[in-house]
């Protein structure tokens, strides 16, 4: 792990060079701990894929301080015997006009229709980070039967919701935006809304589980999300040794 200063009033934690799940792991109980600490002059916390940017008013907190506060954190206790979290269950229209691309797909990998979207919905992704666009998730975990390349030219406006693919990376295009990604579907509950007390539905550290639904589900999910009453499910991941 290093420190490196970002300006004077931000520090990058860095964890390591490489994309794991035991880094993010490290990231998240640190993460979650500088949270709970509500350290006088830190501002914000930034998660990425192998650290985590501090920002702090210098005038209130020095950058020491926070190096000295973080290495008490590891040296207290350790990152691997932390809860596996909570998985979310994101539920997904296949195919149709919410997934263009799920013939390309399927013709790309070899796979049929039906074993693109098992093979989607078998895993609990961890959700590495949170960037690109407002609540985009990183996922990690895509089973490698279904990397698939990126369009070779992408569209210029993607609905708020798609489900796609790029290379070995799977994620959910949060706001419309201009985009390269595969699309085999598309989620009617919005994981990003500026509207709600809290924005963002999914948060880095977390799992995010797909699950295949029918158009007939998909509008009734959109009626009720659009209400703003709709509750995603939710469960317990178990712990990661």
């Amino acid at each position: 792990m290093r420190f490196l200063n970002a300006g004077d009033s931000a520090l990058v934690v860095e964890f390591g060079n490489e994309i794991s799940e035991g880094i993010n792991r490290e990231i998240k109980f640190v993460t979650d701990a500088l949270d709970r600490a509500k350290l006088p002059g830190v501002e914000d916390l930034t998660p990425t894929y192998r650290s985590i940017l501090v920002c702090f008013d210098p005038l209130r907190i020095s950058a020491g301080d926070i190096i000295a506060f973080v290495n008490g954190i590891l040296k207290g206790a350790s990152a691997s015997g932390v809860s596996g979290g909570e998985v979310i269950e994101i539920p997904v229209y296949y195919g149709g006009e919410t997934g263009p691309d799920l013939d390309f797909i399927s013709e790309h990998t070899g796979l049929s229709r039906e074993e693109v979207i098992r093979l989607h919905t078998s895993v609990e992704y961890l959700i590495y980070m949170i960037g690109f666009t407002p609540g985009f998730p990183y996922l990690g975990g895509m089973p490698k039967e279904l990397t698939t390349p990126r369009l070779q030219k992408p569209r210029m406006l993607i609905p708020a919701g798609s489900v796609g693919i790029a290379a070995g990376q799977t994620g959910i295009y949060s706001v419309e935006s201009p985009g390269g990604w595969q699309l085999l579907g598309r989620t009617p509950v919005k994981i990003f809304d500026s509207r709600r007390e809290q924005p963002f539905l999914l948060s880095a550290g977390g799992y995010l589980k797909f699950v295949s639904i029918s158009k007939e589900e998909y509008d009734e999910i959109e009626k009720i999300e659009a209400a703003g009453v709709y509750q995603p499910k939710r469960y317990a991941k178990q712990g990661v040794k």
